[in-house]
């Protein structure tokens, strides 16, 4: 992983009490994104969402963005708020970089949600990294930025850029990653779903939910849903299924 061309106080919204669960939002936008999950597990969690680098309240800064550096970013971030693993979740942009720190350093994450996103640039479907952005998230970015609302222009050529370069993982990158996975979609989701089952049976310890009647919103439109979809995936006692195959114990 390349060094962070400079170190970044990430701004974030706290809520909650309870046991640490980490989020982080998709690209082009802030932790608001994640508000009606972040509120469901407030009841449970004490949710921590950060604005990375560029996003939100968080300053953008000279150079290039990656996902690299953003992962360093989250890793500072975990490091000064965590004191152990714990459930880490990431959306769309926010899963690559959540990939990357599980990655990176698992003793920080005990768990990894991974929504809507890709593990490599094969992932990232030409119609999407392609299109307009649309005007409520140039709104968005302008009621809390501190460069204001010409400056998300840069932000999305520098989005654009990332986009083009990675991420650039492997099945054998995922192998090495042995802690427990959710990978949850929409079934009407951006990248094609041949993608995100290779990525799932690449996981040692993954998991597969795919939400009906969802597309890249998918934690918008059913929040409920995923909230119950998360939790059941993050309980210690699961049952032993009935007839499993791919988690067959090996004799």
């Amino acid at each position: 992983m390349e060094p962070s061309p400079k170190n970044v106080d990430l701004e974030f919204i706290e809520l909650g009490t309870g046991p640490l669960f980490t989020m982080l939002h998709p690209g082009g936008t802030d932790a608001r994104a994640l508000t009606p999950i972040i509120q469901r597990f407030a009841e449970q969690y004490r949710v921590l969402a950060p604005d990375r680098r560029g996003h939100g309240r968080t300053p953008d800064t000279d150079g290039p963005m990656t996902f690299e550096s953003m992962a360093l970013d989250t890793i500072r971030f975990l490091e000064q708020h965590t004191s152990g693993p714990a459930p880490l979740l990431g959306y769309s942009d926010g899963a690559v970089v959540a990939l990357l720190v599980a990655l990176r350093r698992p003793d920080l994450v005990s768990h990894l949600v991974f929504v809507s996103g890709v593990y490599s640039l094969a992932g990232w479907p030409a119609e999407t990294l392609d299109a307009d952005v649309p005007e409520f998230m140039v709104d968005a970015y302008a009621e809390v930025s501190p460069h204001g609302r010409a400056h998300y222009a840069v932000v999305v050529e520098k989005l654009r850029r990332m986009h083009a370069q990675g991420p650039t993982l492997t099945p054998a990158d995922l192998a090495t990653i042995r802690m427990p996975v959710l990978v949850l979609v929409g079934d009407d989701d951006d990248m094609a779903l041949e993608h995100i089952v290779e990525l799932y049976r690449a996981l040692p310890a993954g998991e597969l939910a795919v939400v009906p009647h969802a597309s890249h919103g998918v934690l918008v439109e059913k929040p409920d849903l995923c909230r119950d979809l998360i939790v059941e995936f993050l309980r210690p006692d699961k049952p032993e299924t009935f007839a499993p195959v791919r988690r067959a114990p090996s004799v």
